[in-house]
């Protein structure tokens, strides 16, 4: 999140870690703009803020020209300030998988390539371990919704060249990615390329957002690092990246 307030320690860390893959988590919702708030008066409000409501959001990026000049001005902002950074772009995704909607996905991909963009996050999560989350009975029927627009994403971005994973674990357990539910991903984890997400800090709920007062930050923290995960990724002979290494990855095994 280039906008976001530690970002700029972030990138400072990332360039300490040169082995460390990083993304570009473009946000069009629920965030801070890049660009000024006279710029965007349809995106952001006086602050700068743009604010978490999708479906009225959605609605307006998909029917209004003038709104989707502003929305493309303010993702080319985004990569820009990416770019700025000097960072290696590992991947792209939308926060809140906003990208499902063709809009936001369309321009993320047509301007990330003049960045050169390579990669792409799809939010496939299994149905098995979509039900461990807080309402397991909606799982079905949101999968059900989403499929759609998830094989569109794919769709396209193979359309442009560009690389993907196969699936994602961490939406439905989003801020409760703890010890046991790395475990248990690792024990079934499928063939081809997975991406586990988490959100780990040092502290908890709302000390690190506003909107994330249950998430546990630091118990993620403590699952990412635990010995018992670092020996079932052994045991299970999972290799380790980002995306541009799974691309190689792959790239090499079609070719062998």
């Amino acid at each position: 999140m280039v906008a976001a307030p530690a970002a700029a320690d972030a990138v400072r860390r990332a360039r300490r870690l040169p082995s460390l893959r990083v993304g570009l988590h473009l946000v069009l919702a629920d965030g801070a703009a890049v660009l000024e708030p006279r710029l965007i008066p349809a995106l952001a409000d006086a602050t700068g803020h743009m604010d978490g409501r999708m479906f009225n959001r959605g609605l307006r990026y998909f029917a209004l020209p003038a709104v989707r000049r502003q929305l493309a001005a303010e993702i080319r902002a985004q990569y820009e300030a990416y770019a700025r950074t000097g960072l290696a772009l590992d991947h792209v995704n939308v926060h809140k998988h906003f990208h499902l909607h063709p809009s936001l996905l369309e321009m993320a991909l047509r301007i990330g390539r003049e960045f050169g963009l390579r990669a792409v996050r799809v939010p496939e999560e299994p149905l098995w371990f979509a039900t461990r989350g807080g309402a397991p009975w909606a799982a079905p029927a949101s999968a059900a919704l989403l499929k759609p627009w998830v094989t569109l994403v794919k769709r396209r971005v193979r359309a442009a060249g560009l690389f993907h994973n196969d699936r994602i674990f961490g939406i439905a357990c989003s801020g409760a990615m703890i010890e046991a539910r790395l475990l248990e991903v690792l024990a079934r984890l499928p063939p081809g390329v997975t991406e586990i997400y988490l959100h780990p800090a040092t502290e908890s709920g709302s000390a690190v957002g506003e909107s994330m007062p249950g998430y546990r930050h630091a118990e993620e923290l403590a699952g990412l690092v635990s010995e018992a995960v670092r020996t079932a990724i052994a045991r299970c002979g999972a290799r380790l990246g980002g995306y541009l290494d799974a691309a190689a990855a792959c790239r090499g095994s079609n070719a062998a």
